[in-house]
């Protein structure tokens, strides 16, 4: 049932039916207040400049649509690096370096998963999780960090940062923001993004199906074991015939699930994300397989301007 309701929230955020477009329209009055609301945050937000290069990667609606990949690619590519993102789904508070320079510091209880994939994927960089990405700055250069990748920061108004925004291969019908559709800021924002990358023109998912680390072959009975945003999208890279058990996004698993899940799927091969796996290697599921995840950005794409910005601080 409340994978139903997950699924159902999603359609209505982004592709609504005819009911859920009814829903849209009588909670518009909220919206306009909400919009309102975001839009004279940003008008009397005033930047403030930490000395060190910060570099954005966000989107304006809600959910995932790449901001951890592409981070992990840019961020994998300049020495120093740190990568800092609230950690949704953690069970602490407060800031945290989870990763120094490669070293994992904390376990997933403490960083959440985004956080842990993160610091597993960058050998060489730190990984920083705090509500307050301010200080989470100050704490980064401490570290001795030279460049900052600030996951989903967008909204941070008051912080003087290289914005780059992500939109999705398939825009949503639904263009209100909310709680009447699925964007947390209104679409117009994205002429103030400073470079705009859009799936499937500027950069494509690269999926290798893995068990164990090692490539593998999917078979007839197929299930997907997620706990991400907009989980219909995984379909897309898998045989029509695989089914989608999905929970919340940032879900902890827990024993009983996972033992149901155990007994209900045992002759199929259950298939799960990067960002799933962190949380699922400690149930030794024999028949798990991993959507191992890359990015790849196109050569057409033009990152001069960022590279001027970063320079700038030199």
């Amino acid at each position: 049932m409340k994978q139903k309701l997950y699924l159902w929230i999603e359609d209505y955020l982004f592709f609504p039916n005819t009911l859920q477009q009814i829903i849209a329209y009588l909670l518009l009055p909220l919206t306009f207040i909400y919009m309102l609301i975001i839009l004279l945050k940003r008008t009397f937000a005033k930047e403030v400049d930490f000395g060190i290069p910060v570099i954005s990667i966000g989107n304006i609606i809600v959910g995932g649509s790449g901001k951890t990949p592409i981070a992990i690619k840019l961020a994998s590519s300049y020495e120093k690096s740190c990568v800092i993102l609230r950690g949704f789904g953690r069970a602490s508070k407060g800031l945290y370096v989870i990763s120094k320079e490669g070293e994992i510091l904390e376990d997933i209880s403490i960083s959440g998963d985004e956080a842990m994939l993160l610091a597993k994927s960058l050998k060489h960089s730190s990984v920083i999780v705090s509500e307050n990405r301010i200080e989470a700055i100050k704490k980064a250069k401490e570290l001795g960090c030279k460049i900052v990748f600030l996951d989903d920061g967008f909204s941070k108004y008051n912080i003087k940062k290289f914005n780059i925004l992500l939109r999705p291969k398939k825009e949503p019908t639904n263009f209100y923001c909310l709680p009447s559709g699925g964007y947390r800021e209104p679409k117009g924002l994205y002429a103030y993004a400073d470079l705009e990358l859009k799936e499937g023109v500027d950069f494509n998912r690269v999926i290798t199906i893995k068990k164990d680390g090692n490539e593998a072959i999917l078979k007839d009975k197929l299930v997907v074991l997620t706990a991400i945003s907009k989980p219909k999208r995984l379909l897309e890279f898998l045989p029509k015939n695989t089914q989608l058990l999905a929970f919340a996004d940032h879900h902890t698993f827990t024993n009983d699930e996972i033992k149901e899940v155990k007994e209900k799927y045992n002759d199929y091969q259950i298939i799960t994300t990067g960002k799933d796996l962190v949380k699922l290697e400690a149930f030794n599921i024999e028949n798990l397989y991993l959507m191992d995840l890359d990015i790849k950005i196109e050569d057409s794409v033009d990152f001069s301007m960022m590279k001027e910005y970063i320079k700038t601080y030199e």
